[in-house]
């Protein structure tokens, strides 16, 4: 089928939206709420305006591009002076409905509906009603997210991810017209509700209704302060996204460069979550073959990601003996930077400070829970996101681009094989357990070390890898994202499977695609897939691939921890997990002595 868009011949399917060829074709129509990789119910920004002439129609119509199917014969204009004007209206009812202190946003400079203003050509704006935006709901109770209804222009697309990509549906959409408002289900507060601070919502808000809770100043005053040791650690993804922030190549490895940014800023120590990576390996393998042999609960869920774990505490409290004890990569380097590091470097413990910079928006409630914080002071400080990162270097003025790459500094803790780079992708901790596992039951190494049945797209996939005779064969489960996960739960708890080890990642693509990612604008996953390619090539380009291999770890357990699943790394290294479930259901007797109560 042929139409005509700006005087330009171009064929296209049926069924396709004037938006969709307009874009297949390089031709922009700007919008705010339709997204390239998200199936979302298109129409609600009203931006995407265009001029169209059907065939065998002698009238022009202005009518929105996401929702008008491209016909035979069409002809469509996207620049007429009619068009731009009703956009350019559109635009300004938008912002005038919008919070307009643009200048402290945590979207200043990044935002789509500043780009928009821009490209419609609006100048100024003739309207506000504050009266409508500042009464709309703030939360600040989440560790990891914030929530500022002022700044919500309702496209809905954080809705969309939340129902349809995790399966979590703690957004809902309450009330109608100009009080219509994303709130959250139940109307708790965001650390009382379903959500499970994933970040996924933030990656997919236009402009700055839903962020990342900011620890810059928090992170800055620890570099400034001369009476702190400041131990800063980055994690495997983190490595193939910053570079997208300074207009790098996508998926290209800035480790150098960061260490680089960060001895810059002021950090005393720059470490690397990679090593950890290899510890987790150690203990996490360690305690599967422990349950395997002497039959405890199974199958062992992987415990790296906290949103998965928030997920498991809120909404499968009853499971939660499934996932392994050994903390996260992030965790356990936070705990040996304050007693391992702290004695081989004569510090006091009390003294350092650990920034660490995640990929992930929950790491920031991780590092919060109070089972981390058991020595009067916590194992983590500060979290920072990969965008958070990158802003405090702008503000700092460090192009990272610029910088010359410089190595890790510490020789105690920064060496890391590639299976611990791997991480950072969705069946990367699996494949990576199963590099060393396998060579602790057979003694030998895995002939194939890319262990390829645990790799790919599909949200849900499986693998069996024969452990020797001592062991047998062990069933492997790997999913990402939380509504994936929620099925194969439900799978698990009718007995419809039956695995030993289940790898989940929270985010599409696991880290690489975390809540704390660099954005790309009119794609909700955006580089993702680019930036776990970098992080298969730099595993590639190891000259160690096995955790059990590094000869750090090997160093480390000889001198402070002993052995995987002793008695210091069951202290330093494991956790325990609580039931968050909030869901109370009351009687109506109770209802009835609460009212009265509060009569």
């Amino acid at each position: 089928m042929i139409g005509t868009i700006n005087g330009r011949d171009i064929e296209f399917s049926r069924n396709q939206t004037v938006l969709t060829v307009a874009k297949a074709n390089g031709l922009f129509i700007p919008t705010l709420c339709e997204m390239a990789d998200l199936n979302h119910t298109p129409g609600t920004c009203r931006v995407c305006l265009v001029d169209i002439k059907r065939k065998n129609d002698s009238e022009h119509r202005i009518v929105t591009s996401c929702t008008t199917p491209m016909e035979e014969g069409m002809i469509v204009q996207t620049r007429t002076p009619k068009v731009r004007q009703m956009q350019r209206l559109q635009v300004e009812l938008l912002i005038a409905d919008h919070n307009q202190d643009c200048a402290a946003c945590i979207r200043h400079g990044n935002c789509e509906l500043q780009d928009v203003a821009q490209f419609v050509g609006l100048e100024q704006t003739r309207y506000t009603y504050p009266q409508f935006y500042q009464r709309r709901s703030r939360d600040d109770s989440s560790p990891a997210v914030m929530r500022d209804m002022s700044k919500c222009i309702r496209c809905f697309r954080c809705v969309k991810v939340c129902r349809d990509i995790q399966g979590i549906n703690a957004l809902v959409i309450t009330e109608k017209g100009l009080e219509t408002e994303i709130s959250v289900r139940n109307h708790l507060p965001l650390n009382q509700s379903d959500c499970v601070s994933c970040g996924q919502c933030i990656l997919a808000c236009p402009v700055g209704a839903l962020a990342e809770k900011n620890d810059i100043e928090a992170a800055q005053e620890l570099f400034y302060n001369p009476e702190r040791f400041t131990v800063v650690q980055f994690a495997p993804a983190v490595r193939t996204a910053m570079g997208e922030e300074f207009n790098m190549p996508r998926g290209e490895n800035v480790e150098g460069k960061i260490i680089t940014a960060l001895k810059q800023l002021g950090a005393d120590v720059v470490l690397d979550t990679n090593f950890t990576a290899d510890l987790v390996i150690m203990e996490e393998g360690s305690e599967l073959l422990d349950r395997v042999k002497n039959k405890g609960v199974l199958p062992m869920f992987t415990s790296c990601c906290p949103g998965w774990v928030n997920f498991v505490e809120k909404h499968y409290p009853d499971m939660i003996d499934h996932i392994s004890t050994t903390r996260s990569p992030q965790q356990c380097l936070g705990s040996l930077a304050k007693t391992y590091l702290a004695r081989k470097m004569d510090l006091d413990p009390a003294r350092i400070r650990v920034i660490s910079i995640m990929p992930c928006t929950a790491k920031k409630g991780e590092a919060k829970r109070p089972e981390f914080d058991e020595n009067g002071f916590p194992d983590v400080d500060v979290v920072l996101t990969t965008r958070e990162f990158a802003r405090l270097l702008k503000r700092e003025g460090i192009h990272l681009a610029d910088l010359k790459d410089s190595a890790f500094d510490n020789p105690w803790m920064s060496e890391y094989s590639g299976a611990a780079v791997i991480f950072g992708n969705t069946g990367g901790v699996m494949e990576a357990a199963v590099r060393t596992v396998y060579k602790v039951t057979t003694g030998n190494e895995l002939e194939q070390v890319e262990y390829t049945d645990l790799r790919g797209d599909a949200t849900f996939r499986e693998a069996a890898v024969d452990l020797g005779p001592g062991t047998g064969v062990v069933k492997l489960a790997v999913v990402h994202t939380l509504k994936a996960a929620r099925r194969l739960m439900e799978e698990i708890r009718a007995n419809e499977h039956s695995y030993d080890f289940v790898e989940v990642m929270a985010c599409p693509g696991g880290c690489s695609g975390g809540g704390g990612q660099p954005r790309s604008k009119h794609s909700y996953q955006g580089t993702s897939r680019e930036r776990q390619q970098g992080m298969y090539a730099i595993d590639k380009n190891r000259p160690i691939r096995q955790s059990h291999n590094n000869p750090m770890i090997a160093a480390l357990y000889a001198d402070f921890l002993e052995t995987p699943l002793g008695e210091k790394s069951h202290h330093l290294l494991h956790t325990t997990y609580r039931d968050r479930n909030h869901k109370i259901k009351h009687t109506m007797a109770e209802i009835w002595k609460e009212i009265e109560a509060r009569v």
